[in-house]
Formats: structure tokens, sequence, C-alpha cells
């Protein structure tokens, strides 16, 4: 505990961002739902018990993360995460999502701290939600298996192409930064594995692109298989009325 409070202390002005940049996504989650109406069949109290529940799923699934090192250099590591996240907001909304992503990087900082100055931490919320929110509002716009389909194909290109730029654009950099870590290395770890990479642009191309893809296509999978099975005993969807179980 005290380490995470030196790290916040050191980080503090990044974390000022990052909370500012986690307060507009939550406020356009929530925005996006307003006119969700099959949404209200919840109690508060049920919202919160099965976001709880996500979240403590999510946090474990987070902290069970390993390294593909043949797609990108050790400090990137794949997990699946997103698999509760996307439950929950199947069946509660895309504001639901953001919660249970939020609840899973906190409940992840108060285990473990941060072993990146908060930067992994906050790409892969904002990274989580990049894929998260897409899929989440067009299945409530289109509340059937093919919307729950497409809405994780959007889901994973948003994903893969926002993810990518943003990590070229801002988060690589900032890592370099507040790890002290110049970035010609990490892009030379990036040319490691894949020649093509030269700059920063390319190691987000060859590099984290790919891995990205492969999460959202893997977790993808997993939420269409496990959807019906998690979701009757965890939400009780049985006693809901007709229709309210897709997908």
């Amino acid at each position: 505990m005290n380490e995470l409070f030196s790290q916040i202390q050191k980080n503090g002005s990044f974390l000022l961002i990052t909370a500012a940049i986690i307060v507009v996504i939550g406020l356009l989650a929530r925005l996006t739902e307003r006119k969700f109406d099959h949404l209200r069949h919840v109690s508060p109290a049920r919202r919160v018990s099965i976001i709880g529940i996500c979240s403590a799923i999510a946090v474990v699934l987070h902290i069970l993360d390993f390294p593909l090192v043949f797609l990108a250099p050790e400090f990137y590591k794949l997990d699946f995460s997103e698999v509760p996240v996307l439950l929950g907001g199947f069946f509660l909304g895309p504001s639901a999502a953001v919660a249970i992503e939020g609840i899973k990087i906190l409940l992840k900082l108060l285990l473990k701290s941060t072993s990146t100055a908060f930067v992994g931490d906050f790409a892969n919320f904002f990274v989580g939600c990049c894929f998260v929110l897409p899929a989440t509002v067009w299945y409530h716009l289109h509340k059937n298996k093919t919307g729950a389909i497409v809405g994780l194909v959007i889901g994973t290109l948003t994903m893969t192409v926002i993810g990518s730029v943003f990590n070229a654009w801002y988060l690589l950099p900032k890592f370099a930064q507040l790890y002290g870590i110049p970035l010609e290395v990490i892009i030379g770890m990036g040319a490691k594995i894949h020649s093509g990479v030269s700059g920063v642009y390319s190691f987000a191309a060859l590099c984290v692109a790919p891995l990205n893809l492969l999460k959202g296509t893997v977790v993808s999978l997993l939420t269409m298989l496990l959807y019906k099975r998690v979701a009757r005993p965890l939400f009780r969807i049985h006693e809901l009325p007709a229709g309210s179980e897709n997908p």
C-alpha cells in the first residue's frame, strides 16, 4: 500500500489527466444508454451486486495475464478480463461495462500496485473501453444474437485501431517518460521481434495491433460461448420477461 501511495505522488499529473479521461468515458457511456428502456427492469440493488460479481471475476482474470513474446515485448500482456466485463455490459448496459472496467483496475492496484507507473493500468482500462463500449452499445441497439456478433466485431476493430494509435501517440511516450526508459529502447525491443519496426507507429502497427486483434477475437468467442451458460445462473435471466435473455 505504501508503494502505491508513493507511485501516486510521483505520477500525480498523469493521474489527473487519466481521471479526466475516465470521467469523460463514463459520461459518454451513460449518455448512450439513456434511451435503452429495456435496461430499467434491473433493480439498483441487483445492478450493484452484478457489477460487483463481474468486477471480482474480471480482476482475477486480469491478474492472470501473460506475455506473448512472439507478438510484442513482454511488458505487453494478454488477459481475458473483458469477458466478464462484456457479460455484465450485455446484461446491464454500457455504463455498467465501464464501471466494471474501472473497478477491475482499482482492485488490481490495491492487490498488486503498479509495475508500469500506472500507464499500463490506464492502457488496460482505455483499450478495454474501446472494445466493450462499441460492442455493448451496438448490442443494446440490436438486441439479438446477430447484434451481439456484429457488436463484438465492431468492438474488436475499434480496440485494434484506436488502441494502437493511442499507444503510439500517447501511451508509449508517456510510459518511456514515467518509467525512465528511452523510447528508442522500447522500439528496439519491438524490432527484435518484427524486423519492420523502425519507429513508434510501426511498433504499434506490428506489435500492439496484432495483440489487440487476437485478444478481441478470443474474448469475443468466449463471450458468445459463455453468455447463456453464465447469464442464467449469475444474472437469473430466466426470471426476466420473454426476449430479455438474448443473445
